[in-house]
């Protein structure tokens, strides 16, 4: 489509400098990510256009003079291409996408399943039941598949599986008992392998391909760098119309924890930046303990379990009918490893020992360092009190008046808003991870050793207050999919008509406001930033694409493509007939 201006025989060729000013407008991208400041960027690019500026007035019609410099090139530009006729149509990186005119299909992969009880199996498995509970999207849920032999190291109790059939209906039993109507919405699977150093499920393969293209529509990933770091396939944001990221996970906190955790985490860290520009439209931070990524913003998109607001409810109404709800003291629930909040909560409690004199606080939790944990408070004869792990709706938490969690490496620590939901007083680190629930009046924040003693003591002492109607439904999943739809723009995407969205999508319209006329901003060239995406997206798949490199960077070995064990189980065609993918 052209778009052919009254004045297009009266409008001059750009010259050097406009197309200078514009090369550098289109790549302040790339030169954040060299370091380069944006502000010296903008000087240059207002220098560069002004000597063309008295030019511009005298020769141009009054609708492309704009008193903001950048819109001002971006509409000089669109006028010269119009009047060439020329339209961009996409390419060198990218390609067109077909246009889905039938219900719009959402995919939502994620990097654990049930029965791994993890933040990034409960959480996507929640989000995909209330995103398909409306019924205007047809959802599926894309999760790992484990062989046999992973499945005993990661799932509890030596549960395993015979096939993914047999673990979708353990899935979707264990949902509908909890949010309390039939789910419908589709769950995929995809090859993964776990790697025991990391603690973490690697996909095995392109996890694209997983997702028919007549359904590659919206694609919501969660922990978009950890689904991509050795992703060696289809780019998601060629073959989605839109692609969201939600970041779980505060990775560069745990690798500085590691051996030579530092210099870990500084390549990590450039290597989450160029995964999220490359793959991801817009990407969801939790809270600001996360790393700051492209195209991000900070939101809780997370509920929690309709079961513990049920149970807040309960002993609301049994205090308000003079009952005693809360019969024991303080208590922590997490996995047993120092990561998460064990070492802080120990030091705390070995630097207050005379203080806390008396407080006792009962631990749950499993883990690999279980052993240690629990040798180093016996070792300091603390007042910590060990049990295993157990669910956190489990009747014997219920009567707990104190949830205690001291961690700073979460990112939203979900114990911490089920804690609140059943009307408990939280007492948490004074930590980005935590902001979300500075709101609520029973959660006591600490910045000092000191604060946390007198935090603790203050929560013994008194009654919490019962949750409002609007707190109550602050922590719903209801209201985390409202902020879910509303910040990733996954309602404006959902709404728009297929002709709206292909005809909308490449370009946005200034208006004259003397003529009403309506041109396109820069609708004819290629955005120079995408081109730089696309050129990372391109090194990325060329780098995961060598086997020595993936294993020198920390890959599982193998798992560039499925194995055997992965064809059978999934009934997918053995790994040496697979067709390569070399290209977009």
């Amino acid at each position: 489509m052209s778009f052919a201006s009254e004045a297009s025989e009266d409008v001059p060729p750009l010259d050097f400098g406009e197309l200078f000013a514009y090369f550098l407008k289109q790549s302040v991208p790339l030169f954040d990510q060299l370091g380069i400041k944006r502000d010296a960027c903008d000087k240059l690019v207002e220098s560069l256009c002004s000597k063309r500026k008295d030019f511009l007035s005298a020769s141009e019609p009054s609708s492309l003079r704009n008193d903001n410099v950048g819109d001002e090139l971006d509409l000089r530009i669109a006028s010269v291409l119009q009047s060439t006729g020329h339209n961009y149509e996409g390419g060198f990186w990218s390609e067109r996408k077909a246009v889905i005119s039938d219900k719009r299909h959402v995919a939502i992969v994620t990097t654990a399943s049930l029965p791994w009880m993890t933040g990034t199996a409960v959480n996507p498995l929640f989000r995909a039941a209330y995103l398909a509970k409306s019924s205007k999207q047809n959802v599926t849920l894309v999760v790992p598949w484990l062989c046999k032999s992973d499945q005993e190291l990661v799932y509890p109790n030596s549960m395993t599986f015979n096939s993914p059939e047999e673990q979708e209906n353990y899935m979707r039993n264990w949902l509908e008992e909890r949010v309390g109507f039939k789910t419908d919405f589709k769950i995929s699977f995809y090859p993964g392998k776990f790697q025991k150093e990391r603690r973490s499920i690697i996909p095995a393969g392109d996890t694209s391909q997983f997702i028919p293209s007549k359904e590659a529509d919206i694609a919501i990933l969660e922990e978009p760098e950890h689904l991509n770091w050795y992703h060696h396939g289809k780019r998601w944001t060629d073959k989605f119309n839109h692609v969201v990221g939600v970041v779980h996970t505060n990775y560069l906190e745990y690798i500085k924890r590691e051996k030579n955790g530092a210099i870990q985490a500084f390549f990590v860290k450039h290597i989450n930046n160029l995964v999220a520009r490359a793959y991801c439209h817009k990407i969801l931070r939790l809270s600001g303990a996360t790393q700051d990524l492209p195209k991000s913003m900070i939101c809780n998109v997370h509920g929690v379990n309709p079961k513990f607001l049920e149970v807040g409810e309960r002993i609301a109404a049994e205090r308000q009918s003079g009952q005693q709800s809360f019969s024991k003291g303080a208590y922590f629930l997490g996995k047993m490893v120092w990561a998460k909040g064990y070492r802080e909560l120990i030091d705390l409690y070995a630097k207050h020992k005379s203080d806390l004199e008396g407080f006792n606080l009962d631990i749950y939790g499993n883990g690999e360092d279980s052993h240690e944990v629990q040798l180093a408070a016996r070792k300091l004869n603390l007042n910590l009190n060990f049990h295993k792990g157990r669910d956190h709706a489990d009747d014997s938490l219920h009567g707990y008046k104190v949830f205690i969690n001291p961690s700073i490496s979460d990112v939203l620590c979900t114990a911490t808003a089920e804690a609140l939901a059943m009307g408990k007083f939280v007492v948490c680190a004074d930590h980005p991870s935590n902001d979300f629930f500075r709101s609520f009046p029973n959660c006591l924040t600490y910045k000092t050793s000191e604060d946390f003693v007198a935090r603790v003591k203050e929560a013994m002492t008194r009654d919490p207050q019962p949750l409002t109607p609007e707190q109550r439904y602050d922590l719903s999943w209801e209201a985390a999919t409202q902020r879910f739809m509303e910040h990733s723009e996954l309602d404006k995407v959902l709404s728009s008509s297929s002709s709206s969205n292909s005809d909308c999508s490449s370009s946005s319209m200034e208006q004259d406001g003397n003529t009403g006329r309506r041109m396109r901003k820069s609708a004819s060239a290629p955005n120079i930033s995408d081109v730089v995406d696309g050129g990372l997206a391109f090194a990325h798949y060329c780098l995961t694409g060598s086997e020595l490199f993936r294993l020198s960077t920390g890959a599982v070995p193998g798992t560039r493509d499925y194995s055997k064990q992965h064809s059978l189980d999934l009934r997918l065609l053995p790994p040496q007939v697979q067709n390569p993918i070399y290209g977009w």
